[in-house]
């Protein structure tokens, strides 16, 4: 289950981080590539020379290299990963994390990581059971990370407690579990569509509409996060934040995405077709700018090709879901799209619910499958819509 996935290592300044060295040749045994991080207190207790020997990658430290001249960017750092687990952590850098203290390069990747991320501690008994210790370990809790619990035994100190940084064929196990459990869809392919299409009317200017493509890239990810291999084919939009091992295409017009879609999707295990392609398209694309003049001018419309009922028709076991933005009429109308497209479930989303639809972070949408049952969900980020959505692609794959 490691095979192929990125984790990210950090090691703080601990008499532990003796076990960074066993855990990191653990990962990589399993097939998992592993960049390590050290501050430079852990610089202390263990050489970057052996943790880079046994994780076949260069040691990161500083933020600038001197040597190489090279930028460590702690952005790219913390979207590279897939986990990010700090191991051993000390309470002094838990104290600074639980504060966005980002004095070093491993404390500003831990702010900047889109990844789970987890911490093992190691120190002594008392320092750990300090009522400052464990506020920090709270707060760092009500963030979502998730702790590995220290071990009971003998410390450094000669006390006998609990601080010991847990063993690194138990972390190893709990990662594998953690990929195990938490990519319900490995081994599946999925197509998804997003952003708008443009359809030119001159050389300037074209048919459109203001999707910004939030929605298509929210699910690609989530998808993504779940294990899929994922095609994301999008229309004209900026500024996506997607997952590292999602594969873009970039289409203009309807015609470019029905051509790209038509020659992917028979691969894939089935498609979410979140792009809001435009419906009509000039009859005459001017080769020139159109003058600008006082007099009316009339354009001629014809409709476009219906990408979500081609692949409908020919769609076979696959799985196919689609978007219904109404005004009017709207579970009837989601219903009836049902119908005639072929699709498993629908999503609906309404214009007239503030806070969703094109151009925002949020939205609020209602699932309604073949059988008509309709979940309704409330106003939500787009990323957490997406698990929803990516929960009912697995329902219906029977993947639960």
């Amino acid at each position: 289950m490691l095979h192929g996935k990125k984790i990210l290592l950090g090691i703080t300044g601990s008499i532990a981080a003796y076990k960074a060295a066993i855990l990191v040749r653990l990962l990589v045994k399993r097939g998992a590539e592993v960049q390590v991080i050290m501050t430079h207190y852990a610089k202390d207790f263990i050489t970057p020379l052996t943790m880079a020997t046994l994780s076949q990658n260069p040691v990161l430290s500083n933020f600038y290299d001197s040597d190489t001249g090279e930028w460590n960017s702690h952005v790219d750092l913390g979207r590279w990963a897939d986990i990010f687990i700090i191991a051993p952590v000390s309470a002094n850098s838990m104290g600074k994390m639980a504060n966005g203290v980002a004095d070093n390069l491993l404390l500003a990747t831990f702010l900047a990581a889109k990844c789970p991320v987890w911490l093992s501690p190691a120190m002594d008994l008392d320092m750990y059971n300090h009522p400052a210790n464990q506020k920090n370990i709270s707060i760092l809790e009500s963030f979502g990370i998730q702790f590995i619990e220290p071990a009971f035994g003998d410390l450094a100190s000669g006390l006998t407690g609990k601080g010991r940084m847990e063993e690194p064929e138990n972390i190893t196990e709990k990662i594998t579990d953690f990929f195990s459990n938490n990519t319900p869809l490995a081994g599946k392919k999925f197509l998804v569509t997003a952003g708008p299409t443009y359809e030119k009317i001159d050389p300037v200017r074209f048919i459109g509409n203001f999707s910004s493509g939030k929605m298509g890239g929210a699910i690609a990810n989530s998808l993504a996060e779940s294990g899929a291999a994922v095609e994301l084919v999008t229309g004209p939009v900026t500024g996506l934040e997607l997952h590292n091992s999602i594969n873009r295409t970039d289409v203009v017009s309807t015609a470019e995405m029905f051509n790209t879609v038509r020659d992917i999707f028979p691969s894939t295990d089935g498609a979410i077709l979140a792009s809001a392609v435009s419906d009509y398209k000039p009859v005459e694309m001017h080769e020139s700018k159109v003058k600008s003049s006082k007099d009316s001018f009339t354009l001629a419309l014809e409709p476009t090709i219906d990408i979500a009922y081609e692949l409908g028709k020919n769609k076979g076991d696959h799985l196919l879901a689609g978007f219904a933005l109404e005004t009017t009429n709207e579970i009837q109308s989601a219903k009836r799209k049902i119908q005639n497209k072929n699709f498993d479930f629908i999503v609906l989303n309404s214009l007239n619910d503030e806070g969703a639809g094109f151009q925002h972070d949020t939205n609020k949408v209602s699932i309604i499958d073949k059988s008509g049952t309709v979940k309704d969900f409330p106003l939500q980020p787009k990323d957490k819509v997406a698990n929803n959505i990516v929960d009912e692609v697995i329902k219906k794959l029977a993947l639960t």
